[in-house]
């Protein structure tokens, strides 16, 4: 059958999913309005946008999380009402979140069936689970130890099993929020062939990403939201980035880095035989020589886990280390007896951990409070010795909002009330525009849109301009071969090369990534 004749067959068939006239606002903010949407059966059907624009609150209502304030539902044809997760499910809609909703120490088999025993007597539930999840796993690429605790799982193997609880309460309908978010690329491309296989037994797939490559590369059609209404829906074949991203943002949007060649200067730090030793005597940094010259990006490359978040935090003062650090002309404490992260930043040290809401927001306070955060001992923030002058951090606050673009500029709001972006733009505010000489940032465009991403990359390479020195960690190849002035690779707590952007590839990366050496490493 060619694929005009599929495309045809797909159309006239009654839609897996239709919504009507959806709208949900939050007091003053329209999340969604008046949305129409219909998803093909049998189909892998892409929602982007960028953050806040209404993604994600539209998915929560198909899935019973939140009520619309207007419009219909319909599956297979046939209008539901969807007032909790639990009449989803009856629905036959499953949904795997960007965070995980699992109970770490639990069991994989334990939390397929946590909430769909079959009695108040678990061993048939666990015995039926275990036969399940083997012809699943047989049949999907889903493999993973029924007997395993959730938290010795990888990241990847987590996310499978989100998915087998989906298909454990038969879900034909399977709704995945940022899923890539905290893969490695290599636990991405197995996602997605579990994803076609899904989808070829006849499972309706809907995928929300940011990613445009993972929407050109996995799904059959694609819709774009901004600013909570749905703006366009295309055939995945017909369309192109550049077009997409110009629907998500309203402009055009440059999807390449452009930067003029590196001026480096002197070196702001020099490490030698840097090593880290977790809490349980695992040697995570082993013996780590490198040097960042001002005016330069080096960007550290390699599948998460690899030492590199123990990289930036050493260099951060939040964990201890052994070695040799020196930052311009001072010697760094490694042990921490007097040189903590707070006398890194009085160093002129900046950091923007990876995880923002770990270590970079206190969520439930409000945005100028984080601004503040770190460097609220700052004598413009100080009334006198005992008080903290906090006009002078709102007025701060509010021009570091405008001049990040972050939306809505409105400090007074709590850090959770903004999308994962402008979360992003709220913690490198704070540490870009204190004006230090080295700045560490991991992963600074996790979770974060197209238009998003095209600003932080700007605000990077204008710092380097600027003469500073930038390490950068990320797992997105593309984003560090975009950025970096020199690369090097990390595996197994060890720098396994290094090179320059434009005299290596993707393929090269990978092989190093993997401890695979060349004979030019």
């Amino acid at each position: 059958m060619s694929a005009d004749t599929t495309g045809e067959r797909r159309a006239a068939a009654v839609p897996a999913i239709e919504l009507r006239g959806i709208s949900k606002s939050f007091g003053p903010v329209q999340a969604n309005k008046d949305i129409g949407i219909r998803v093909t059966k049998g189909t892998i059907h892409g929602i982007i946008g960028e953050n806040g624009a209404g993604k994600s609150t539209l998915m929560s209502i198909l899935y019973g999380f939140y009520a619309a304030d207007a419009g219909e539902i319909l599956i297979d044809g046939k209008k539901v009402e969807i007032t909790d997760s639990l009449a989803a499910i009856r629905a036959g809609i499953g949904m795997v979140f960007q965070h995980f909703k699992l109970v770490e120490n639990f069991t994989v088999l334990e939390n397929v069936i946590l909430g769909a025993e079959d009695s108040a007597l678990l061993r048939p539930s666990l015995s039926r689970a275990r036969r399940l999840l083997r012809d699943l796993a047989r049949e999907y690429e889903l493999q993973v130890d029924p007997d395993a605790l959730i938290e010795e799982l990888s990241v990847g193997h987590q996310q499978r099993v989100e998915i087998l609880k989906a298909l454990y309460r038969e879900a034909s309908i399977l709704i995945l929020d940022e899923p890539t978010g905290v893969l490695t690329p290599a636990e991405a491309d197995h996602l997605f062939r579990i994803l076609r296989g899904l989808r070829d037994e006849g499972k309706t797939i809907i995928l929300i990403t940011h990613k445009l490559r993972e929407i050109m590369e996995v799904t059959d059609e694609v819709s774009v939201m901004r600013r909570g209404e749905m703006v366009a829906t295309l055939q995945t074949a017909n369309t192109t980035p550049a077009e997409l991203a110009e629907l998500m943002v309203g402009r055009k949007v440059l999807l390449r880095v452009e930067k003029a060649p590196a001026n480096p200067g002197p070196v702001v730090l020099q490490a030698r035989g840097l090593r880290v030793v977790d809490r349980f005597g695992v040697e995570r940094l082993r013996g780590i020589d490198l040097d960042i010259r001002a005016g330069e990006i080096l960007g550290i490359a390699g599948v998460a886990g690899n030492g590199q978040s123990e990289l930036l935090e050493v260099l951060a003062g939040m964990i201890p280390g052994e070695g040799m650090v020196t930052m311009k002309d001072h010697t760094l404490d490694l042990g921490l007896r007097r040189d903590d992260a707070h006398t890194r930043r009085s160093n002129s040290i900046a950091h923007v951990h990876e995880n923002r809401h770990r270590c970079g927001l206190v969520l439930n306070f409000m945005a100028w409070e984080n601004i503040a955060f770190g460097y609220h001992h700052a004598p413009e923030y100080q009334k006198n010795a005992l008080l903290m002058d906090n006009a002078a951090i709102l007025k701060d606050a509010r021009g570091k909002m405008e001049r990040f673009d972050v939306r809505p500029p409105n400090p007074m709001l709590t850090a959770e009330s903004f999308s994962g972006g402008n979360q992003q733009k709220l913690v490198l505010a704070r540490e870009m525009e204190r004006n230090p000489d080295l700045l560490l940032v991991g992963q600074p465009t996790r979770g974060v849109d197209i238009g998003a991403i095209e600003f932080i990359h700007q605000q990077l390479i204008a710092l380097r301009d600027q003469g500073k020195a930038i390490l950068l960690v990320s797992v997105e190849l593309d984003e560090i071969l975009s950025l970096s002035d020199r690369i090097a690779v990390m595996f197994d707590g060890r720098i396994m090369g290094e090179r320059m952007p434009d005299q290596t590839d993707a393929r090269e990366l990978g092989l190093l990534m993997a401890g695979v050496r060349g004979s030019a490493a």
